[in-house]
């Protein structure tokens, strides 16, 4: 954009191409705001992370890729390789940090302000093909003897590792021999998971729908539904059995309640009841069915013992006083 105003656009009337080009004309620098810094070495770009890296600022996380306006100057050179390095300020904080290059190593090096992400490792424990370092690939250039002992190695290599390679192509062989059936395979099984997502998605909005709530539900678990299910909300009885209790506490309720007023404010039904079959009967209250002589021989007998036990009372009370 810098380029393109100094060419193709304005040109003031007292311009002089003696001068040399309108940039210097107007005393300014074709990379404008970029190069402010120009004059201590210092160019603006725009940077690049190559890796992740952790802010020693503010501890966060910077992923690759993630674009800088950075402040780019030449700090040494290797061999005929200059050497730059990288002065950029973190978007999250108020820290800066600096990368250089490292053309010995082809890599970037991280200077201050913060740390590599380190989740590297030597691929040849994997078991890995790798390329061949700068000092083998030299010597593979210049010595044949090494040459020569370096092809040896690598057919024994891939005489030992010629096992493996068969049972895994054997085993991709049997597998993916038949596209068409593989392929209908997976699909088959993609369907049946996104229709048990789709059963589950149902499931969960009638609960959600039927209690009221607006929050994502988790899977069900066994522990969970024994718990619900100890849990329930149930009657302790139903609604026949309450009124048939009802209906009995009704039909064993005393006809008299002055006479158990009292204690049917304090005792339960069974109590109340036992004391009303108690003190309500005809025996106690001295009635008499007409024609019932066994009845009226027994009241007879119950009023001569009674007269019995206050007469001897009071004969034996009077004895002791006259003692």
């Amino acid at each position: 954009m810098g380029e393109r105003k100094g060419t193709n656009l304005y040109y003031p009337p007292d311009y002089n191409p003696k001068v040399g080009g309108l940039n210097k004309f107007m005393g300014t620098h074709a990379l404008r705001e970029r190069a402010r810094k120009l004059h201590l070495g210092i160019l603006i770009i725009r940077f690049e992370m190559p890796y992740n890296i952790w802010c020693d600022g503010c501890g966060n996380h910077i992923g690759m890729g993630v674009r800088y306006n950075a402040e780019k100057k030449k700090v040494g050179m290797y061999y005929s390789t200059p050497v730059y390095q990288f002065r950029m300020k973190c978007h999250l904080c108020n820290n800066h940090f600096e990368i250089k290059t490292d053309p010995a190593n082809l890599d970037y090096v991280i200077v201050s302000g913060a740390r590599r992400q380190e989740n590297r490792w030597d691929p040849t424990q994997n078991e890995q093909v790798v390329p061949e370092t700068k000092q083998t690939s030299r010597r593979l250039f210049d010595d044949a003897m090494f040459k020569l002992e370096h092809g040896e190695g690598d057919k024994g290599q891939a005489k030992k590792v010629a096992p493996a390679l068969g049972r895994l192509a054997s085993l991709r062989d049997s597998i993916w021999r038949d596209d068409y059936a593989a392929n209908c395979a997976l699909r088959k099984k993609f369907r049946e998971c996104k229709s048990e997502m789709t059963a589950k998605e149902d499931r969960d909005a009638a609960v959600r729908a039927r209690t009221s709530l607006d929050i994502p539900l988790l899977p069900e678990d066994d522990e969970d539904s024994k718990m619900a299910s100890l849990l329930s909300l149930k009657p302790a009885q139903s609604i026949a059995e309450r009124m048939n209790q009802t209906r009995q506490e009704i039909i064993h309720r005393p006809a008299l309640h002055s006479c158990t007023g009292v204690s049917s404010a304090f005792l339960g039904v069974r109590a109340m009841k036992q004391l009303s079959e108690s003190s309500l009967s005809r025996d106690s209250l001295g009635i008499t069915v007409r024609g019932d002589t066994h009845q009226q021989t027994t009241t007879t007998t119950a009023a001569a013992e009674k007269n019995s036990l206050v007469s001897q009372d009071y004969d034996s009370s009077s004895s002791d006083g006259n003692s």
